[in-house]
């Protein structure tokens, strides 16, 4: 069970668990925010399990999410996306401002559990990114960001692994890192198991190790509009092919697959980081989800449930906003940002609602679905073997770097004659 945080063994984690950043800014804090790496070893010590990176599109997803994962004694992430809370954004959540709210919600609640904060799906689309990238990125991390996903899979496959070593040095070498082979499009573009080898082999040649690899494997971010959802078969190949390089998968857009076929994800694959959006957006608000996390349609509208999620009023006020702006019920993820404060300012009984609703359905995922009960202490155990806050990579460099020059890269890369599928723009 998680330690209280009035234990010695708990203000050692305190001491030596804790990243520089983290320390600094918030140096009489008994929150537990840690590396990325150190949530993925929990989930790998425990086995066949995957926790949660939550996007925390509002501050009582946030509220919510932590709650739950106290309840599960489960290490987990939250997250927001740069389409999400980076400096183009649809939330008042964001990568500056995410770590001080998870650390003041660990501090008023009292909870030990371990949590990383992410930056999702970081895009890199054109040199012009990249050269903002290298001012930015290290900016989130004095902001408190922990781990970071670099998201390059928009470019030719050349083009995503030269930007992944591009970035890294502005990477801290302890951080928890994410790369992505394959744009999240659904059932089209899928990635290969020698698309995702090219990424992983060259990035080891480099001396980069990730802790996670997201694929496109068959699934879309925001509402389903179909039930494929994600090829297990196929993920299960790639994550076999990567596994001597030490990656473990991130699972996304969760949201519209069922839970039937998340535990078969935890079971089969190598994913040990799930991320859920959508969903935890809808329960926020009250409205109407499956068993799937999908948003129930009634003539193409959302449904809200009464006595759940945000007041009637104030969903009224959002519905006249969408009906005003003609925003398809996907397209209501926009409406974060100018409801935040009015969310916040509901009554005390709304918000705790809101919240409770929230961390209802997560302790769901993590006990019934994803398998990441009790993955708390398999995260302290793994800060005191480190005696630090940096386990070091899972796996050593295994590559010839002269095998992999830029010129030998963007030979190799004309010989994957990958289908990408059609182009477009996929972000959530």
């Amino acid at each position: 069970m998680a330690w209280s945080n009035q234990s010695k063994e708990y203000q050692r984690l305190l001491e030596i668990g804790r990243p520089p950043s983290i320390r600094g800014l918030f140096p009489n804090s008994k929150g537990l925010i840690v590396s990325g790496k150190f949530i993925d070893r929990a989930l790998m010590a425990k086995g066949k399990a995957m926790t949660i990176a939550a996007n925390g599109r509002n501050h009582l997803i946030i509220r919510g999410v932590l709650a739950a994962a106290q309840r599960a004694d489960a290490a987990v992430i939250i997250e927001i996306a740069k389409s999400e809370g980076g400096s183009s954004f649809y939330c008042a959540v964001n990568y500056w401002n995410m770590a001080r709210q998870v650390d003041a919600l660990l501090n008023e609640m009292g909870l030990t559990v371990p949590v990383a904060i992410h930056a999702d799906h970081y895009g890199i689309k054109s040199e012009k990114d990249l050269a903002r990238a290298k001012i930015e990125v290290p900016t989130m991390f004095e902001a408190g960001v922990t781990s970071i996903a670099i998201d390059a899979s928009h470019l030719p496959d050349d083009q995503n692994l030269l930007s992944s070593v591009a970035i890294n040095p502005f990477i801290p070498g302890w951080a928890g890192l994410e790369c992505e082979v394959g744009e999240i499009k659904g059932d089209v573009g899928l990635s290969t198991p020698a698309e995702a080898l090219f990424l992983v082999q060259g990035l080891n040649a480099h001396g980069i190790h990730p802790d996670w690899i997201a694929l496109n494997n068959g699934t879309t971010h925001g509402i389903q509009a179909e039930s494929a959802g994600i090829h297990v078969d196929l993920t299960a190949s790639i994550h076999q092919a990567v596994a001597p390089y030490g990656l473990s998968g991130a699972q996304h857009g969760t949201s519209g697959n069922s839970s039937e076929r998340l535990r078969e994800i935890a079971q089969r694959t190598r994913t040990t980081k799930a991320n859920v959006a959508t969903a935890l957006q809808m329960v926020s608000w009250g409205v109407e989800i499956d068993d799937y996390g999908n948003a129930i349609l009634k003539d193409g509208a959302l449904v809200k449930v009464p006595g759940q999620g945000v007041g009637e009023d104030l969903w009224a006020e959002m519905v006249a906003v969408g009906t005003e702006k003609k925003l398809k019920a996907g397209d209501y993820k926009s409406l974060n940002l100018p409801f935040e404060n009015k969310m916040l300012s509901q009554p005390l009984e709304i918000r705790r609602r809101v919240a409770k609703g929230v961390e209802d359905f997560v302790h769901k995922l993590l006990t019934t679905v994803f398998n990441s009960e009790g993955t708390a202490p398999l995260a302290y155990e793994a800060i005191m073997k480190a005696n630090g806050y940096d386990p070091g990579p899972k796996a050593g460099r295994l590559e010839d770097p002269a095998e992999w020059t830029e010129a030998r890269i963007r030979e190799r890369a004309k010989a994957l004659g990958v289908d990408k599928g059609p182009a477009g723009n996929f972000d959530d």
